[in-house]
């Protein structure tokens, strides 16, 4: 794809439907019950002082029952940019870390992967997120860390979950086969100034979307569905979820 066709792909795709999904090959797990404060589960333990569930996933990961910066597992907590560790005032691109977009012409200054969209032709070809710009690892400390897309994928295929209300929040609860179930509430997000909620979760992983570097990839949900997405611009102030591993104890 020569540069002219990259930039107009990229143009159309900022024109999709903000969450513009797919959803991986897997079991039909759950739907909308629109169950009303079905119990959590977790009954794990602490790291960091942070509380965690076993879900009994493949890989061994632990995931934290809260947002990072909530205190409870119906608290939003905070919202980051990809790539940032500290919640600002306004998530756009004039405010970006690692970038900027002007002129119709991206900037990118880290997390690079094609030279279309870096600053004078920058690539890097990162992929992950390195741990100085992991916002779980830098707010609760350096055993806790961003899940990739594919331990939310892992998530999302050995559990079963559902819409349900935590404590008068809207989410969608994650049940494991080993009983343990895990919530995640409809926190919204920031863009361009605005907060968007209407049911919405939207979290990060900790994967760039490779061929579309001004995006990064995560678990989405609205009131209806529950999906894997890669739509979510790097700008954006999103929610994030932290895991740990057995090792780190």
């Amino acid at each position: 794809m020569n540069k002219f066709s990259k930039i107009i792909a990229a143009i159309m795709l900022m024109m999709v439907a903000a969450v513009s999904c797919t959803k991986p090959d897997g079991p039909n797990n759950g739907g909308n019950n629109n169950g009303q404060n079905d119990s959590i589960i977790h009954d794990g333990g602490t790291l960091n002082g942070y509380e965690y569930v076993d879900l009994g996933l493949p890989s061994g990961i632990l995931w934290a029952i809260c947002n990072v910066g909530a205190d409870v597992p119906e608290d939003c907590g905070d919202y980051f940019a990809w790539g940032e560790t500290v919640p600002k005032d306004i998530y756009d691109w004039k405010s970006y870390k690692y970038g900027n977009f002007i002129n119709e012409q991206y900037e990118f200054t880290k997390y690079c992967t094609d030279s279309v969209y870096g600053l004078n032709g920058f690539v890097d070809n990162l992929i992950l997120l390195e741990p100085s710009d992991d916002a779980a690892k830098a707010n609760w400390g350096a055993d806790w860390r961003m899940p990739t897309i594919d331990e939310w994928e892992e998530l999302y295929l050995n559990t079963t979950f559902a819409r349900t209300t935590q404590n008068g929040a809207d989410g969608w609860l994650f049940i494991a086969s080993n009983g343990k179930s895990m919530f995640l509430p409809a926190a919204g997000y920031w863009w361009d100034g605005e907060f968007t909620s209407a049911g919405l979760g939207i979290y990060w992983s900790s994967t760039i979307n490779k061929d579309f570097p001004y995006r990064s990839w995560g678990l989405h949900f609205n009131p209806d569905n529950c999906h894997l997405c890669g739509s979510s611009d790097r700008n954006r102030g999103q929610s994030v979820r932290a895991v740990c591993s057995m090792s780190s104890h």
